[in-house]
């Protein structure tokens, strides 16, 4: 992800006393390629001022997206948004370079380039990363256009989580375009996270930790109990319990992604009653 929120990140949570996260969480490692099984969520593209980049975001209304704040927070023009469930399966990248990255993206040119067009908001409580009681990652992009072909993903009741009571005995799944985490094809023969493919996949990982605003899951394709966790890409992707939403891609703690991961829980009052204004 971005260095600029990679820093922050490590010198808030080294503050407050906490494990530090290597990184925002951004790809699947181990898991399942999704196909058609969440056709609502989807790869968003975009700029801010230290270039561009992509997180992953679920549609919960013909015209909105929900993402992590992280991946709304400075945005420039434009959020390209896609819901092909494989983008690209090597490079080069066929998502389009704004005509003025300074500026970010048009809507006319995401348009000509086949591509859904949005804009982005911040929550505006979010703490970057700097205050665990009061982290509120979570972000959305509304449409120029509505989808009309793509059902909405359901959101979780308030206080979906607050029911569950033996987090390492419960699965949660995870949807996203993060990277794969595979032995390199030369140099060092150790797990590192790949740029490509860029393909839709969902894992399966027990709780960990709940608290009033994160959950935390062990995101080990070893895990007995698991399929495997969130990486670089994966960053705004939904976190599902039951069919419905609870949270989003927001962090991981360690570079190879196979620890522990956090989502931003969207089952709770000051992020539900803000999303709500945009679902009318």
């Amino acid at each position: 992800m971005r260095a600029r929120l990679l820093a922050l990140a490590v010198a808030a949570l080294a503050g407050l006393g906490l494990v530090v996260p290597s990184s925002p969480a951004s790809a699947s490692t181990g898991g399942t390629v999704d196909g058609d099984t969440h056709p609502n969520v989807g790869l968003i593209a975009f700029y801010d001022a230290d270039g561009r980049f992509r997180c992953s975001a679920t549609l919960i209304s013909p015209t909105v997206l929900v993402t992590a704040a992280h991946c709304t927070s400075g945005t420039l023009g434009k959020t390209l948004v896609t819901f092909a469930s494989v983008v690209a399966e090597a490079p080069p990248s066929p998502l389009p370079v704004a005509a003025d990255p300074s500026a970010g993206y048009t809507a006319a040119e995401l348009a000509a380039a086949g591509y859904l067009s949005g804009t982005a908001y911040t929550h505006p409580q979010y703490s970057d990363f700097t205050d665990l009681r009061n982290w509120n990652d979570v972000g959305v992009v509304v449409l120029d256009q509505p989808v009309t072909t793509i059902a909405p993903a359901p959101l979780a009741p308030v206080g979906t989580v607050d029911a569950v009571k033996q987090p390492r005995k419960t699965l949660f799944t995870a949807v996203g375009y993060g990277t794969e985490v595979r032995q390199a094809e030369s140099g060092p023969q150790k797990p590192t996270p790949m740029s490509y493919p860029i393909i839709r996949r969902y894992v399966e990982m027990p709780g960990q930790k709940i608290t009033p605003q994160i959950i935390q899951t062990n995101g080990n394709e070893k895990d007995p109990f698991g399929t495997g966790g969130t990486c670089f890409g994966d960053s705004g992707g939904s976190l599902w319990l039951g069919g419905q939403v609870v949270g989003v891609t927001s962090y991981g703690l360690t570079q190879n992604c196979r620890y522990i991961d956090g989502y931003q829980r969207i089952d709770i009052p000051v992020v539900a009653d803000w999303l709500a204004g945009f679902l009318g």
